[in-house]
C-alpha cells in the first residue's frame, strides 16, 4: 500500500508563522510530522507549503504518477559551493565529522552514543572521545537491504534505542519497519516490511508501521514504538510480536482512557521509565503534551494543554510545550523533552514540575554554553546516559551536542552548518538562504529568510550583512542592521543597482539603495504586492510580485498603482489567456527580460508561464497540470518539470530555473527547448561537480550574471552554489 507521509496534515494544523524555521527545516526526519517522501524528493521542504502536484514540500509524495518521459539532456555547467557551509557525512573526531539533519540518539552501557543521521540514511557512532564512525547503511544510497555494516541500507531512519546486550532498534521511517543491529553491525529486518505501510499486529514482517518515528527499550528488552502515521504507541516483545499498546491506529484525538480508548495525535517521542514503574512516556506532538501510560494501557495527561502551544513553564497542565518529540528519562526519574521548534530542551521533575533545562524559547543558535545561554537549533531527540548527562540531536546545525546534569551544553560531534556568521567562502553562514540576485558590479544580494536578512557577497565571496538583523523579525526602514524584515524570500536588482525584496510576511515590496537604506514601495492599494514571493522589476520601474497563496502576479507601476496583473484572486488553475482569464498555481519566482516578458515558475503547475507587457500568458515549458511532473527533457509543453521555484533571464533571452523538486536546475532557451545544466532528478545532496555529478537540496533562488555564470539559493544545504558554462 502506498502513503502519503503526514507532514502536510501535522503542519496545516500547527505549524504557523512563528514556526518559519520548523516549517522550513520540516527535516527528513521521517516524524509523520516531519516525514521524507520515499523518494527524497527534497531533504528540506520548501519553505512555501505545497509542492502542489501531489507532493508537498515537506515531503508529501506521489512519485507513482511521476511522469519521466524522456530523459535528461545535460548540457553541463560546472557547480561549486560560492559561499556556506553544506551538511555532509564524513567521518572524523569532534568538529572534523559531519551529518545531515541527525534525528535520533541512543547511548549505550560504555558511553557510546548511536545516531540515526537521517538524511544521510545511515547509523553513526560516537565514541566517548568524540570519534565518529559510519556504523551501518551508506551516505546518500537509500534502501531496505538487510546486510552487515555498508552494505545495508536504510530509508530516511529517525530513531535508535538499544537493549540490554547492545542490539541497536532503529525505527526506519519511509521503510515503514523496525531494523535490528547486532553489535557486530549485521542488519536485519525485526518488525514490519519495507514499503508495505499499515497498522497491522503480527509477528515479525506480518505487522505494518506507517512512519514510526521514535523507539524505547524496556527492562525486558520490549520495544515501544511511536508509530507516528497511525497515531498509536506499538510494542514489540523479544519474540518480535507486535501488538497496539495504546491508541486506535486511524483515529486522531486527544482523549484519555485505558488501551484502544485513547488517542493521540501524531505521537513522535516515547521514553521508558528508568525507576521501575514501568510507566511509558509519550511525547504527543501534535497535541502539545506529554502523555503517560502505566503498565496496564492506562493513559494519562501528565504536563501540558490540548492545542495550548507556548513555552511556558509550570506544573501540569499549566505547563505549555511547542513541539515536544524526542525524550529520555534519567535515573531519578526526570524526563526530558526535546521541543523542536523554540529550540529548547525541558524538563519535567517527578512531580510534574516543567522548566525549561537548556535553551532560551524561540532564540535559534549553536552557541555552548549554560543552561539559557546555550543555543540549539530544532533539537529533535535526546538521550541520557549512567551519568545522567543528556545527548541531544541537534537536527538544524547538524550536531551532536552534550549536556551535564549542571546544565552545561557542549558539541560532541559535527559542525553548525546553519547560521548567520559573515566572512569568506565556507566560513560564512547562511540559514536556508532563497533568493539570488546579481547586480551590475557581480555583487550578490541573498534573501537569508530564516534570518529575515538580506545578505551580500562579493565576487570574492566575501560575506556581509546587507540589511536586517539577522535572527530578528520586524517591519523598520532605515540603514543596514537597523532595518528589519519578516522572512524576506525572494529579491531582484533594479535601475541603480537598488535592490527590491519580496518582504514576505510584511506584505511589502522593500527597496534598499547601494547605501544600505531600506525603504517600502508604497502602493495604492495599500495591500497592493499581496503575500509577496517572487519579485521582478522591468526597465520602465514597473514591479511584479508572485501572490502565492492567491495565485495571482501582481504589478505595481513606478507610482504606486497596484493591480493584479494576472491571474484571479483566489482562483487556481492553469488556463491560458489574457489578465484575469488566465489562472495559476501557487506562482513563486519571477524574471523579467528585456523586452518586459514575465517569466514565472507556476511550482503548482510544474510550468514555466510566459507574460507579455499586454498581460497574455501562455505556457513557455512543461505540463500545465499539477498531474504531470517529471524530469524530461524537451521542448515546450514536452518538457517536465517538479515544482519549479525561481526563474532567471538572461542577456540571450535564456531562462535559467531552479527545478526545486527535482533538485536540478535547467535550462529553457529562447526556442522552447529546455535542457538540465546539474543534479541528478529526485537525487538530493551536496556535491560538487559537472552536470549529473553536482548535487542540490531544494535549491529555491537563481540568478545569472553578465558572463553567464549562475547563482542558486541551496536552501537545504545552506549554501549559494555557483555554475559556470
Amino acid at each position: 500500500m502506498k502513503t502519503k507521509n503526514m507532514t502536510t496534515l501535522h503542519l496545516r494544523k500547527s505549524i504557523g508563522r512563528s514556526s518559519s524555521r520548523v516549517a522550513l527545516l520540516l527535516i527528513p526526519l521521517g516524524l509523520a510530522c516531519f516525514a521524507l517522501s520515499p523518494a527524497a524528493q527534497a531533504l528540506f521542504p520548501a519553505p512555501d507549503g505545497d509542492y502542489t502536484n501531489g507532493n508537498t514540500a515537506e515531503g508529501d509524495s506521489a512519485l507513482s504518477s511521476l511522469t519521466t518521459g524522456a530523459p535528461s539532456t545535460y548540457e553541463p555547467y560546472s557547480f561549486s559551493t560560492f559561499a556556506g557551509l553544506p551538511p555532509g557525512s564524513a567521518n572524523g573526531t569532534g568538529s572534523a565529522a559531519r551529518f545531515n539533519s541527525p534525528g535520533g540518539v541512543a547511548v549505550d552501557s560504555a558511553g557510546n552514543t548511536y545516531v540515526a543521521d537521517t538524511a544521510n540514511s545511515t547509523i553513526r557512532k560516537i565514541t566517548p572521545a568524540g570519534v565518529v564512525t559510519t556504523f551501518a547503511g551508506m551516505a546518500g544510497s537509500t534502501g531496505s537491504a538487510n546486510g552487515t555494516g555498508s552494505a545495508a541500507r536504510f530509508n530516511g531512519p529517525v530513531a535508535v534505542a538499544i537493549d540490554s546486550v547492545g542490539n541497536i532498534f532503529v525505527a526506519d521511517t519511509n521503510n515503514h519497519t523496525i531494523r535490528k543491529i547486532t553489535p557486530a553491525r549485521v542488519v536485519s529486518t525485526f518488525a514490519g516490511s519495507a514499503g508495505n505501510d499499515g497498522s497491522a499486529n503480527g509477528t515479525g514482517s506480518t505487522a505494518r508501521f506507517r512512519f514510526p518515528s521514535a523507539l524505547a527499550v524496556d527492562s525486558a528488552n520490549n520495544i515501544y514504538v511511536a508509530d507516528t502515521g497511525n497515531s498509536t504507541i506499538r510494542k514489540i516483545t523479544p519474540a518480535r510480536v507486535v501488538s497496539t499498546f495504546a491508541g486506535l491506529a486511524g483515529s486522531i484525538g486527544w482523549v484519555n482512557g485505558t488501551r484502544s480508548a485513547a488517542r493521540f495525535n501524531f505521537p513522535a517521542g516515547v521514553a521508558v521509565d528508568r525507576a521501575g514503574t514501568g510507566n511509558i512516556y509519550v511525547g504527543d506532538t501534535s497535541n502539545f503534551t506529554i502523555r503517560q501510560i502505566t503498565p496496564a494501557g492506562v493513559v494519562t495527561t501528565l504536563a501540558g494543554s490540548h492545542g495550548m502551544r507556548g513555552g511556558t513553564n509550570g506544573t501540569g497542565s499549566a505547563a505549555r510545550f511547542e513541539l515536544p518529540i524526542g525524550m529520555a528519562v534519567d535515573s531519578a526519574g526526570n524526563i526530558y523533552v526535546a521541543d523542536a521548534d523554540p529550540c529548547t530542551i525541558r524538563k519535567i521533575a517527578p512531580g510534574g514540575v516543567v522548566s525549561t533545562f537548556a535553551g532560551s524559547f524561540s532564540n535559534a543558535g549553536s552557541q555552548n554554553g549554560t543552561g539559557s545561554a546555550a543555543r540549539f537549533n530544532i533539537p529533535v531527540d535526546v538521550a541520557v546516559d549512567s551519568s545522567n548527562n543528556l545527548y541531544v540531536a541537534d537536527t538544524n546545525n547538524c550536531t551532536i551536542r552534550k549536556i551535564t546534569p549542571a546544565a552545561f551544553v557542549t558539541t560532541l560531534a559535527g559542525l553548525a552548518s546553519p547560521g548567520h556568521t559573515n566572512g569568506t567562502g565556507s566560513a560564512a553562514r547562511f540559514d536556508f538562504p532563497q533568493g539570488v540576485a546579481v547586480d551590475t558590479t557581480g555583487k550578490i544580494y541573498v534573501a537569508d529568510s530564516v534570518e529575515s536578512a538580506i545578505r551580500k557577497i562579493t565576487p570574492t565571496a566575501v560575506v556581509s550583512t546587507f540589511a536586517g538583523l539577522p535572527g530578528t523579525f520586524g517591519y523598520v526602514n532605515g540603514t543596514g542592521t537597523a532595518a528589519r524584515f519578516s522572512f524576506p524570500r525572494w529579491l531582484t536588482v533594479g535601475a541603480l543597482n537598488n535592490v527590491y525584496v519580496g518582504d514576505t510576511f510584511n506584505y511589502v515590496v522593500r527597496k534598499i539603495t547601494p547605501n544600505a537604506v531600506v525603504s517600502s514601495v508604497v502602493t495604492n492599494p495599500a495591500n497592493g504586492a499581496g503575500e509577496v514571493r517572487g519579485v521582478a522589476i522591468d526597465s520602465s520601474g514597473n514591479i511584479y510580485t508572485a501572490d502565492y497563496p492567491h495565485h495571482t502576479i501582481r504589478k505595481i507601476t513606478p507610482d504606486g498603482t497596484a493591480s493584479i496583473f494576472a491571474g484571479l484572486n483566489d482562483t487556481p488553475g492553469s488556463a491560458n489567456g489574457v489578465g484575469s482569464a488566465a489562472r495559476f498555481n501557487f506562482p513563486l519566482g519571477l524574471a523579467v527580460d528585456g523586452a518586459g516578458n514575465v517569466y514565472v515558475g507556476d511550482s503548482g503547475n510544474n510550468a514555466i508561464r510566459k507574460i507579455t507587457p499586454a498581460a497574455s500568458v501562455t505556457t513557455f515549458a512543461g505540463s500545465d497540470s499539477p498531474n504531470l511532473f517529471g524530469s524530461a527533457d524537451g521542448t515546450g509543453t514536452a518538457a517536465r518539470f517538479n515544482a519549479p521555484f525561481g526563474v532567471a533571464v538572461d542577456q540571450s533571452g535564456n531562462v535559467f530555473v531552479t527545478d526545486t523538486g527535482n533538485n536540478t536546475i535547467r535550462k529553457i532557451t529562447p526556442a522552447r527547448v529546455v535542457t538540465t545544466l546539474g543534479g541528478l532528478p529526485l537525487s538530493p545532496g551536496t556535491s560538487d561537480g559537472t552536470g549529473i555529478n553536482a548535487r542540490f537540496n531544494s535549491p529555491r533562488g537563481i540568478a545569472v550574471d553578465t558572463v553567464g555564470k549562475i547563482y542558486v539559493g541551496d536552501t537545504g544545504n545552506h549554501t549559494i552554489r555557483v555554475g559556470t558554462p
